[in-house]
């Protein structure tokens, strides 16, 4: 199955501004009808799936800005629907509901590194409950817990899979080509967790090992760093070698990757 790719990359290629710390969340109330376009070029491209533009949405991010709880959660159901408005359009595909992790709400780097200053499994749980629930009945056919940096945040997330009983998975970024960002090993990290596992928002170059080692739903970043402290990416891109990802079911692409790389990863992958 082909996943789309950076959400945020394209946004910006339509001339959005996502530099504050709601990053494409901002465009749910300030330009949704831009977040549909954006899905229906991915899915025009060639994905499969939609990935909601709520991996840095959260309650208390937008209350921050202004709105009320009430309207936080209205803004984060209708991420799904504009994902569903855009694949109904196109007339196929799946929408995944994107749940970022913690560190994508604190807007500062950690979801590379997973350094949450002592929060617990059970706190980590207690901070996604509330979002998770609303993503998983807002009629997504997937929800999608994405760039997780830690064993104790996925075990967080693995509880309310099974408390709400939705499909998807648990995408790790990793630190190199067997390591989740918290230095955990990566098998060890995918037999704690009985969901399907990948990895995303990681080296391209990395990808080959860590399906090896488990991971079965791979989009990698382009290759690039991001560099938490002056907001942008640094580095050179690298190539997607998806012929040598043979027991990944789902590949894709996400941050700084575009919807030509997604029609090039349908070409090779048929």
């Amino acid at each position: 199955m082909i996943l789309d790719g950076g959400l945020a990359t394209h946004l910006e290629t339509l001339g959005r501004d996502l530099s504050d710390d709601l990053w494409s969340a901002r465009l749910l109330s300030d330009d949704p009808g831009v977040i549909r376009r954006a899905h229906l070029d991915f899915f025009a491209a060639g994905a499969d799936v939609a990935t909601t533009a709520s991996y840095q949405a959260t309650i208390e991010g937008f209350t921050r800005h202004g709105a009320s709880p009430t309207e936080a959660a209205a803004l984060i159901v209708s991420s799904v629907e504009l994902a569903r408005q855009a694949r109904d359009e196109h007339g196929a595909g799946l929408v995944a509901a994107s749940v970022g992790p913690y560190g994508a709400y604190l807007a500062d780097g950690q979801e590379y590194t997973g350094d949450y200053g002592g929060l617990t499994e059970d706190d980590l749980y207690a901070w996604h409950r509330d979002r998770f629930h609303l993503l998983a009945g807002a009629g997504a056919d997937l929800v999608a817990a994405e760039t997780i940096p830690s064993l104790p945040e996925a075990r967080a997330l693995l509880r309310l899979f099974r408390e709400t009983g939705a499909d998807g998975w648990i995408s790790f970024s990793c630190r190199d080509d067997h390591t989740i960002s918290d230095g955990t090993p990566y098998d060890e990290a995918a037999a704690a967790l009985d969901v399907p596992v990948g990895a995303n928002c990681t080296n391209p170059a990395y990808i080959a090992n860590l399906i090896a080692l488990g991971a079965r739903v791979v989009y990698p970043n382009s290759g690039e760093t991001w560099n938490a402290q002056d907001r942008t990416w640094e580095g050179v891109g690298n190539d997607f070698p998806v012929a040598d990802w043979a027991g990944a079911t789902h590949v894709g692409g996400c941050c700084r990757t575009t919807p030509a790389q997604i029609t090039a990863i349908r070409r090779q992958l048929g």
